[in-house]
């Protein structure tokens, strides 16, 4: 059964389809490898066994009636541990929430599990989603497949890592700066950050209610394209006969290109080298409305954050990793005036951003400007880990911040994304787009 591990959920899929998987059988042969791993603890909060042994038992059925609800009714999935499932403890990463038992499911959650998606367990991530680092002394910090002394990435870290390490075919995270593409990128992933609005997130356990989207992480853009379509509710996109000939992209100047060290600036360099062979047009281009827009980050993102959770934090301070703390409470010092000012103008900004970008069929940008970091330096090194956390988190950011949906992409260079960022609501061109890519990069 081992050799079911490392395969794409869609052909986990078809697999099953085919009659030569018994979705039982699955759910065990990962349920297993999950038990047997080494770093399961630090990948897993914890394993949810009987409510999967149940979904894939009724899966079975279906598969021998020739009755299955889609491509990926069987498969199993992992879920990040903002999502809530009833019964089960959903504790967002932080001591401030221990003991907090969910009564129902996220409704995505219960949505998945109707179309027949195996719910395998919930993964770690960083304290309430506020860190792109992956780094989390609170509970675990899961690891970095390329790197043994690297934080993975986050706040989406133990969804990456379950689908790196071969313990989930994919899994489902959050993404409010960056959460489910820091992680994909530094764990060679694919990883879709939809929509502001797309997809529901009752039952997610918040961050910033007008940043945060949901998304899967996977090891191909089809996985991600049916994970989607399940998600939706919608018709999967159609992937068949996607090329780049003719195709035109335009590599963002502006913030995206700043400080690149040195592998994410060889692994997107090669990436476009080979986009380019592969038929597309790609030209450079400046965009002063994104600068404008990410100094405007500070009064969108942490106010709106602190509000949500500063009197839960306050009341227990002790409990949180300080520079996570830190980043709480400097939401504290903004003012409303400033907070609404800022919206005001983003949204004046995103309507330039549109206008500029209208000739391209997307956007591209190194994922991360930087490698994972070392862990014990971050835990050692407030000043560092405060470096590299806005470092991390500062290209995704630009999706973010602009209303975007956004798809990484490994570039072979490891642990090193390339991103495709496409206009609002459109996610099924932008994987479209995003399989022509996945081909040119080999």
């Amino acid at each position: 059964m081992d050799k079911w591990l490392g395969r794409s959920a869609a052909d986990l899929g078809r697999a099953i389809d085919a009659g030569k998987i018994n979705p039982v059988d699955l759910t065990e042969a990962f349920l297993d490898a999950i038990a047997r791993h080494p770093d399961a603890k630090r990948i897993y909060v914890r394993t949810t066994a009987d409510r999967a042994r149940s979904t894939a038992v009724s899966a079975v059925g279906r598969a021998r009636a020739g009755t299955r609800f889609g491509p990926l009714d069987g498969v199993p999935l992992s879920w990040k541990d903002n999502f809530d499932a009833a019964g089960v403890p959903c504790e967002a990463g932080s001591a401030l929430l221990k003991g907090r038992v969910p009564e129902t499911d996220a409704e995505l959650l219960h949505g998945a599990t109707t179309q027949g998606l195996v719910c395998l367990g919930k993964t770690h991530m960083t304290e309430l989603a506020f860190s792109g680092l992956g780094l989390n002394p609170v509970t675990a910090t899961p690891p970095c497949i390329n790197f043994p002394d690297a934080v993975p990435g986050g706040s989406s870290s133990g969804a990456a890592a379950s689908v790196a390490f071969g313990l989930a075919p994919a899994a489902i995270g959050s993404d409010t700066g960056g959460s489910v593409r820091v992680p994909a990128a530094w764990n060679d992933l694919v990883g879709l950050k939809t929509t502001h609005g797309r997809l529901s997130t009752k039952g997610v356990v918040p961050l910033c209610d007008r940043f945060d989207t949901v998304g899967p992480l996977a090891a191909t853009v089809e996985d991600c394209a049916l994970i989607l379509s399940v998600l939706s509710a919608r018709r999967a996109a159609d992937l068949k006969g996607a090329s780049l000939t003719n195709a035109r992209f335009g590599v963002l100047k502006t913030v995206a290109l700043d400080d690149l060290r040195d592998a994410p600036a060889q692994g997107f360099d090669g990436a476009l080298r080979r986009m380019a062979n592969a038929g597309a047009t790609i030209d450079e281009f400046d965009a002063p409305e994104v600068a404008e827009a990410m100094r405007l980050a500070a009064d969108l993102f942490t106010p709106e954050a602190y509000a949500i959770w500063g009197k839960t934090i306050e009341a227990a301070p002790d409990k949180m990793f300080p520079p996570v703390l830190e980043r709480f409470r400097a939401g504290g010092t903004v003012t409303a005036t400033a907070y609404i000012a800022a919206w005001r103008r983003l949204e004046d900004l995103r309507k330039i951003w549109e206008r500029r970008v209208g000739g391209f069929d997307a956007v591209l940008i190194p994922t991360s400007p930087i490698l994972p970091p070392d862990a014990k330096r971050l835990m050692e090194d407030h000043a560092y880990f405060t470096s590299e956390n806005l470092l991390a988190l500062r290209n995704t950011r630009i999706g973010n911040v602009l209303g975007l949906c956004v798809l990484t992409l490994p570039t072979g260079q490891p642990s090193c994304g390339i991103s495709l960022m496409g206009p609002a609501m459109q996610e099924e061109r932008l994987l479209r787009l995003g399989a022509a890519v996945e081909r040119a990069l080999g």
